[in-house]
C-alpha cells in the first residue's frame, strides 16, 4: 500500500510539470482564470497570444520556491498599451488526496483592475482536473474551470498530448484546447469572452 502510496505521488508530481502554462494574463493558468499550479524553482515561462482585444505577451519566473513573478504586456487594436506585473504564492502543493492552493495578485500595480484571489487545484479520476477559485477584481467573485487531459501515446508533454478547458471567469463562460508540440511547447486556441482566440506557450525547464 505504502509503495502505491508512494508511486502515485511521484507520478502526480511528474504530471504536475505539465500543467503550468501561462494564462491570457501571463499568470500560469487555464484561459482567463489562474490555478494553483506555480513555475517550480529555475523554470521560466512565456506566452503570446492574439486576443479579439489586441496582442498579448508575457513573461513568468519562479522568484523563489512556491513563488511565482510574471510581466504580461498588452497592444490593444484600437487604444493604448498595458504591462501587468502579476505574483501567485503556492500555499500548498496537490498531494494524492489533498488540492493545491495559491493566493496571488494580478495586475499589482493597478494599470487597469488590480485583482486578487485564492485558488484551489485537485485531479480527478480519468484526466479531469478541477479548479475553484475567489477573487476579486475582474473575477467579482468566484470562478472556476475544468480540464481534461487526452494522452492518445500515453506519453505525456508531447504532441499530441491535449487538454480540453472549460472555464467560468466569473462573467463569460470560455472554451479552449491545450496541445503540446514537444516538451514545454503547446499551442493554444478556443472561444474566449465570445471571441475566438489563438496562442503559444512555452516552458523552459
Amino acid at each position: 500500500m505504502k509503495k502505491l502510496l508512494l508511486s502515485t505521488a511521484i507520478l502526480l508530481s511528474l504530471t504536475n510539470m505539465t500543467y503550468a502554462a501561462s494564462s491570457t494574463t501571463g499568470t500560469t493558468g487555464m484561459i482567463n482564470t489562474p490555478t494553483a499550479d506555480v513555475l517550480r524553482e529555475g523554470q521560466v515561462s512565456l506566452g503570446y497570444y492574439n486576443l479579439h482585444e489586441g496582442k498579448t505577451a508575457s513573461i513568468g519566473f519562479s522568484a523563489t520556491k512556491n513563488l511565482e513573478v510574471s510581466v504580461a504586456r498588452t497592444d490593444f487594436d484600437f487604444s493604448d498599451k498595458a504591462t501587468y506585473v502579476n505574483a501567485k504564492y503556492a500555499i500548498a502543493a496537490e498531494g494524492v488526496l489533498t488540492p493545491g492552493i495559491a493566493i496571488g495578485v494580478e495586475d499589482i500595480a493597478n494599470k487597469r483592475d488590480r485583482t486578487a484571489y485564492a485558488v484551489v487545484s485537485k485531479g480527478l479520476p480519468l484526466g479531469f482536473r478541477a479548479h475553484v477559485g475567489v477573487g476579486n477584481g475582474r473575477y467579482d467573485g468566484m470562478f472556476c474551470s475544468l480540464e481534461k487531459n487526452i494522452t492518445p501515446l500515453g506519453i505525456k508533454g508531447v504532441f499530441p498530448d491535449t487538454t480540453l478547458i472549460v472555464e467560468n471567469d466569473g462573467h463569460d463562460i470560455n472554451y479552449g484546447v491545450r496541445m503540446s508540440i514537444v516538451p514545454g511547447l503547446k499551442v493554444n486556441a478556443g472561444w474566449r469572452d465570445k471571441e475566438t482566440y489563438v496562442g503559444v506557450t512555452y516552458n523552459l525547464y
